[in-house]
């Protein structure tokens, strides 16, 4: 069985490297392809990407979800691997996937768990570990759908699941989350508002984040994680509060302001 492996990208020279470096023998001796679908990166992302010889496609920015599938429908290999730019495989995951592919299974996709590491410490508690996400389908069988800055794939059939993780490196600055937070909750507020929820309360804007902050750090026990632990769950209550207002500010210029509510996705 071959394996692609797809990725999008903007301005990665930090994180690349490391990913493309730990998927690079899974496509070794035609076995494989990598993917690179860049929306216009100013760093030396597209060279790097080239190094490692994917195949490298420009393409302006059209939402996570169809930057994905965009990706995803230019492999050719039986498989597809997707992944984020600062989502490197562990060693151990990686023959695991070798070995899979090689049995030819009947399964449509697998489940990968992610480890989530904030300012340099795996976040094992409060939601944020095993983290699974399908990642791993054959070619054909899964979509990604919108849901904000977080698609997920759908995919038609079974799927298992992998013991070890990609280990996800998105946030070692507070400053880098911060950004991060303010764009995810911009693009969350959006697609609430494109679907048609409406809403959006003072208490959904400000008790909301108050119980996903307790849920998570309590009750989820995200206080073991430490002082790390403690500003993600603060910050990303604060993330939650920006979404739910930046929902209301679009509802109500677009006249949709009513009683109502937004699904929230509780990780970032």
């Amino acid at each position: 069985m071959t394996l692609s492996v797809v990725l999008i990208t903007h301005n990665e020279v930090v994180n690349l490297p490391g990913t493309l470096e730990s998927v690079k023998h899974l496509v070794r001796d035609g076995n494989g392809e990598i993917i690179v679908v860049d929306s216009g990166s100013t760093d030396r992302t597209l060279e790097i990407a080239r190094s490692f010889g994917a195949k490298v496609f420009l393409e302006s920015w059209k939402g996570f979800a169809a930057q994905k599938n965009s990706a995803m429908d230019k492999a050719s290999c039986d498989w597809v691997l997707q992944l984020d730019a600062d989502e490197p495989l562990e060693p151990e995951l990686a023959a695991e996937i070798e070995t899979a592919l090689e049995s030819n299974p009947s399964l449509q996709g697998f489940w990968i768990p992610r480890k989530n590491f904030f300012l340099g410490r795996w976040i094992r508690h409060g939601g944020f570990y095993p983290d699974p996400k399908l990642r791993l389908i054959r070619r054909g069988a899964g979509r990604f759908e919108e849901y904000g800055a977080h698609p997920t794939i759908k995919v038609n059939g079974p799927a298992g699941r992998f013991e070890h993780a990609l280990v996800h490196n998105a946030y070692p600055t507070l400053r880098g989350y911060i950004d991060h937070m303010n764009s995810y909750s911009s693009s969350g507020a959006e697609v609430a508002v494109a679907k048609g929820h409406r809403s959006f309360s003072l208490i959904n804007i400000i008790v909301r984040p108050l119980l996903t902050f307790t849920y998570n750090y309590f009750i989820r026990l995200g206080f073991l994680d430490g002082r790390e632990g403690l500003l993600l769950h603060l910050y990303h209550a604060v993330y939650v509060s920006w979404k739910y207002a930046k929902a209301w500010e679009l509802s109500r210029r677009h006249g949709k302001d009513a009683a109502g509510d937004v699904p929230i996705n509780v990780r970032p």
